[in-house]
C-alpha cells in the first residue's frame, strides 16, 4: 500500500502550499512518479482533475477568509495566486456561485470542500476476475483523439469517438489489418511525457500505416488483465478505479506508467468477451525501458 501512502503525502503537500506556488512536479515526485501520472491517477481516484481539486481547496480557504477576516478581496485573491481580480472572481463564483465580495459578512450559502483522504475501499464487493499475464512488445496502428485533464469530460469524448469511428469508413478499416491479434479491436489511453494524452483505436499490426492514421509501440511488460462478460458497460474508468483502490494495494504489485488498453470483439451487437489490460511491475522492481 506504499502508493497510497505516497499519494496521500502529495496532497498533504499541496495542502500546505495552498496559499503559495504548488508545484506538480514535486507533487509527482513525492508521490514516486511523473507529473503526468499523478495527474492521471489523482483523477481517476478522485473522480476530478487535480487543477479542479486544487481550485476548489483554495476557493473554500477563501471563503473562509473573507467571512471570518477583515480583509480586502485583492488581498485575498492574491494570497491564493491570482494576479487578476476577474480571474479570482471567476474561480470563486465557479465554485461558490456568488461574487466574493456578495461572500464577505455571512448569510450567504457557501460551499466547502474539504482536503481528500485517501483510503482502500472497503467493499462486500464485486469480484474482479484477472489473470497476469506476460505480453511481448507489441505495435498498434489506428485513429485517436487528444483527451484533457478534465475526467468527466474525457469520458463523454470516448463514447462520441467511438459513435463516430463505427459509423464511418475507419473502423472497418482498421479490423482489416489487425493480424497480431486477430479478432479483436483496441482501445488505447495514451499518456506522453510532454504531457498530451490521446486515446487509440486500433489494431496489433506489422502492417505498414495508412494515411491519416497514428501507430504506437507498447513495450513488453506484465499485465493485469481484468476480464468482463457481457455487454461494454463497464468503463475502463470504473475498472482502474477499482484497480487503483481495491486490487493494487494488497496484490504486490505497483502500476507502471504504460498505455492501458481495452481489447474489444470485433461484432456488431457490443457485448461479448472483453478485457482492459494494466500494466503492472513487483514492488520494488525496475521496468527496462
Amino acid at each position: 500500500m506504499e502508493w497510497l501512502k505516497n499519494l496521500s503525502d502529495a496532497i498533504a503537500y499541496i495542502e500546505e502550499h495552498l496559499d503559495d506556488e504548488i508545484s506538480y512536479e514535486r507533487a509527482a515526485e513525492i508521490a514516486c512518479c511523473s507529473p503526468n501520472y499523478f495527474q492521471r491517477m489523482f483523477s481517476y481516484v478522485a473522480g476530478i482533475s487535480l487543477s479542479d481539486y486544487i481550485r476548489r481547496r483554495r476557493m473554500t480557504q477563501a471563503a473562509f477568509d473573507l467571512q471570518h477576516r477583515n480583509v480586502k478581496v485583492i488581498d485575498v485573491a492574491l494570497k491564493y495566486g491570482y494576479t487578476s481580480p476577474t480571474a479570482f472572481n471567476r474561480a470563486f463564483q465557479s465554485v461558490h456561485g456568488i461574487s466574493p465580495t456578495a461572500s464577505k459578512g455571512g448569510g450567504r450559502l457557501i460551499n466547502a470542500y474539504p482536503p481528500i483522504k485517501f483510503s482502500v475501499a472497503i467493499t462486500g464487493g464485486s469480484a474482479m476476475p484477472y489473470r497476469i499475464e506476460e505480453k511481448e512488445a507489441m505495435r498498434v496502428v489506428g485513429i485517436r483523439t487528444p483527451l484533457t485533464d478534465n475526467m468527466e469530460e474525457n469520458q463523454k469524448k470516448v463514447p462520441g469517438f467511438w459513435e463516430e469511428t463505427l459509423q464511418g469508413g475507419s473502423f472497418q478499416e482498421i479490423c482489416q489489418f489487425a493480424n497480431r491479434l486477430p479478432e479483436v479491436i483496441l482501445g488505447i489511453t495514451e499518456y506522453q511525457s510532454c504531457g498530451k494524452m490521446y486515446y487509440y483505436i486500433a489494431a496489433a499490426t506489422d502492417l505498414p500505416v495508412p494515411p491519416g492514421m497514428h501507430e504506437l509501440e507498447i513495450p513488453a511488460a506484465t499485465w493485469a488483465v481484468f476480464e468482463n462478460e457481457g455487454h461494454f458497460k463497464e468503463t475502463v474508468q470504473s475498472v482502474f478505479r477499482r484497480f487503483l483502490t481495491e486490487w493494487l494495494p494488497f496484490s504486490g504489485y505497483t502500476y507502471t506508467e504504460l498505455p492501458n488498453i481495452e481489447v474489444y470483439p470485433i461484432n456488431e451487437d457490443r457485448k461479448g468477451h472483453t478485457e482492459v489490460w494494466i500494466a503492472i511491475k513487483k514492488e520494488g522492481e525496475e521496468r527496462n525501458e
